[in-house]
């Protein structure tokens, strides 16, 4: 298995059109967890097809997306009221 790590994607797109797109587009890589914020865990590879997909559905005067890291030790300070902490996902294909 490959070293993912954990980003927090948050986002702010006034458009509605582009910003159901990009919501969309963010499901194929983390999961939903609030209105305009993902956790994704992704490794090196997952992270720049994430850029590139976003550099073309982002429109930079207008929308703004955030990717923050979470290292290991950080992951597991994650406060949580309400609902999960992230969890990674695990598929095994046989």
């Amino acid at each position: 298995m490959s070293h993912t790590m954990l980003y927090v994607v948050a986002y702010d797109i006034p458009n509605d059109k582009r910003r159901t797109k990009i919501h969309k587009m963010l499901c194929g890589f983390g999961e939903w967890t609030q209105y305009s914020l993902f956790e994704c865990f992704l490794d090196a590879k997952e992270l720049v097809r994430l850029h590139a997909k976003l550099q073309e559905l982002v429109n930079p005067q207008e929308d703004s997306v955030r990717l923050y890291p979470l290292c290991a030790d950080c992951k597991g300070s994650v406060e949580t009221i309400g609902s999960q902490a992230p969890e990674q996902k695990i598929a095994y294909i046989v």
